[in-house]
């Protein structure tokens, strides 16, 4: 006898902040602390530790260390 495959369900959240729209397989219990990625950075610019080249695709000017 086989196991009957079950079907995954998903949820559908929205960033707080960008308005972007996320689809998940876990349910959230938070989900006005959800935020993006994007979100989270420009928040915290200082813990940016993202490369040069990854910021310059996303269109972020790089702050220079002197």
């Amino acid at each position: 006898m086989s196991k009957r495959k079950r079907e995954q369900r998903t949820y559908k959240y929205e960033c707080t902040l960008t308005g972007q729209e996320y689809r998940l397989t876990n349910k959230i219990t938070k989900v006005d602390e959800l935020i993006s990625v994007d979100a989270y950075y420009q928040l915290n610019a200082d813990k940016d530790d993202r490369p040069a080249a990854v910021k310059k695709k996303l269109g972020i000017e790089p702050e220079e260390n002197n």
